[in-house]
């Protein structure tokens, strides 16, 4: 089955090129073109477009707005390209992500650029990823675009019996609402029997069981029962495509002065990481930046791996950030990120595999399983790809498969278990 793209760009040559670029490639073809978003919501209806790839900046209606009407009238996937990889506005970018824009990626300014072989595979890759996933219409209803092939589509989650612990579907699912407590202001105390509606979180209630008792596999053969588990020093994520949003759910909902460092890997395409970390760091409470090789990791800071770098942790809470082969097919690699903290944090320690496309994170979460760490990986229902998260479930590694409106409740509670 042919996968149907609708090209949103005002700029003449960068549409021609765009164009060539999808022009040969195999189960895809361009069924249409605009030069502004006004333009495109008139072709939709038409066209019916399987995956969207609209320009930033256009006259009379331009990308976020364009989203925005598409997610509430037409939802399908969209992918944002973008000329505004080193400008100080690549924030928008993301904005235009919170508004239902699954990916991003640079276009060729000017129609040429030095990487114009590595941005046609990166684009045809991620037009294939977007046909395969779900998005939601702003009333909640989940549309699943076509899949093509088997590398495209969404696996099912393994059937349970028992339904009534079941994860929500994504029509039940509720926002957390954004911590808006100033960086500089004091924490609220961290005792295990706080009210953390104050931290933004729903208040979860009062367990029989753990959490994830629906979805949790009963076979791990590792660690310790989560009632036992220690608190965590650290707290290790990891995400793919929908990734940003995923983070945007749970960081915004700590507090300023959250009690362990957070370290996260984002597969995020080149030039892009700046403006991430920005649009983070402008929403959340806790402070979020870009990791620094031999600065120490600081409670309440979130530290991304730099681009084309792993980030890893030694013992004494030291960041590393080394240039290194690619692994599980990615630098930075999420697995590399894990296995550093199951080794210097062991049971101590935190993991959370999000949404992606691919396997990597899922060795790496299996060995902090190994050392007695609490894993946590994003449930079908509320990820974009379920890629990731799958292979992690697959080879037992996640002690916890939570819904993303869980996740927060849940981290907050380990950090601050009493044995």
């Amino acid at each position: 089955m042919t996968i149907r793209v609708l090209l949103v760009e005002d700029a003449p040559v960068v549409l021609l090129v765009l164009k060539r670029m999808l022009a040969n490639a195999s189960g895809i073809e361009v069924v249409g073109t605009a030069c502004n978003g006004k333009e495109a919501l008139d072709l939709i209806p038409r066209l019916n477009p399987d995956v969207i790839c609209t320009d930033l900046h256009m006259p009379e209606m331009d990308g976020w707005a364009l989203t925005s009407e598409v997610m509430q009238r037409f939802p399908r996937p969209i992918l944002v390209l973008s000329a505004s990889v080193q400008a100080s506005d690549t924030e928008n970018v993301f904005r235009v992500l919170d508004a239902g824009a699954v990916d991003v990626l640079a276009k060729p300014v000017g129609g040429v650029t030095v990487d114009r072989e590595i941005l046609e595979r990166e684009l045809l890759e991620k037009i294939r990823i977007l046909a395969g996933v779900v998005v939601f219409s702003r009333h909640g209803s989940p549309v699943r675009a076509r899949s093509t092939s088997r590398s495209t589509s969404v696996p099912s989650a393994p059937p349970t019996t028992d339904r009534s612990n079941q994860s929500p579907r994504p029509e039940s699912r509720t926002q957390l609402t954004p911590n808006t407590t100033p960086k500089t202001s004091s924490p609220p105390p961290l005792h295990p029997t706080l009210n953390r509606t104050t931290w933004g979180v729903p208040t979860p209630p009062a367990p029989t069981h753990s959490p994830s008792s629906a979805a949790k596999p009963s076979n791990l053969p590792w660690g310790v029962p989560a009632t036992q588990q220690p608190p965590s020093r650290i707290l290790a994520i990891g995400a793919s495509t929908g990734g940003p949003q995923a983070l945007s759910t749970i960081l915004a909902a700590l507090p300023a002065k959250f009690p362990v460092p957070i370290l996260c890997t984002q597969h995020i395409s080149q030039g892009f990481l700046g403006g991430l970390v920005r649009w983070l760091d402008a929403d959340c409470a806790v402070m979020v930046k870009i990791a620094q090789a031999g600065e120490r990791a600081q409670s309440g800071h979130v530290y991304f791996a730099p681009e084309a770098a792993h980030l890893t942790i030694d013992r004494s809470g030291i960041l590393r950030c080394t240039k290194g082969d690619l692994r599980d097919g990615h630098c930075p690699s999420v697995t590399v990120l894990f296995e550093s903290v199951a080794q210097s944090f062991g049971s101590r320690a935190t993991g959370i595999l999000l949404t992606g496309m691919g396997r990597d994170g899922a060795a790496g979460l299996l060995d902090m399983a190994r050392q007695g760490a609490s894993t946590i990986a994003q449930d079908e229902s509320s990820c974009v790809v379920f890629g990731m998260p799958k292979e992690a479930i697959a080879l037992n590694a996640a002690k916890f498969i939570l819904p993303l409106n869980q996740i927060a409740s849940t981290v907050i509670q380990q950090v601050t278990a009493v044995v």
